[in-house]
């Protein structure tokens, strides 16, 4: 992976991480960073449709993975709408693990690109389900 991807991926983690830390040395009351949390993981899985979507059209596959790519942001806007519910943590926790395993089968990319891509996703997503796993723990 080129190193700017690796920066930005990792950069994108610090929402995930902040939001709790935020909670527990605090600088927020626990809801506005829960439902800062929330925002900014349903923004974020809406992102991964994107990926599907060009993988699609520069492929031309107008197949199932046109539809399947409208799958996160409809599920990111259904938590933001359930945002005040704790299980949107785990939703929205499984939701990236379920389009990483889909990127792994669907994407159009040479091999070493996905198996680089892949990695990285492997890495960041572990620790999006962590800090899921620990608002989960703050909030329940």
């Amino acid at each position: 992976m080129p190193y700017s991807a690796v920066f930005l991926g990792i950069a994108g983690l610090i929402p995930f991480v902040a939001m709790p830390l935020a909670y527990q040395l605090n600088l927020l009351p626990l809801t506005q960073s829960a439902i800062y949390f929330v925002q900014y993981s349903a923004v974020l899985l809406s992102f991964f449709g994107g990926i599907h979507w060009w993988d699609a059209v520069s492929n031309q596959r107008y197949d199932k993975q046109m539809f399947i790519a409208m799958l996160p942001t409809i599920v990111g806007w259904v938590c933001l709408i359930f945002s005040h519910d704790v299980k949107v943590f785990g939703v929205l926790s499984l939701s990236y693990v379920a389009v990483l395993i889909y990127d792994k089968f669907t994407l159009s990319l040479p091999k070493q690109q996905v198996v680089s891509y892949i990695g990285l996703r492997i890495g960041l997503t572990s620790v999006v389900v962590v800090c899921h796993a620990w608002m989960i723990y703050l909030v329940a």
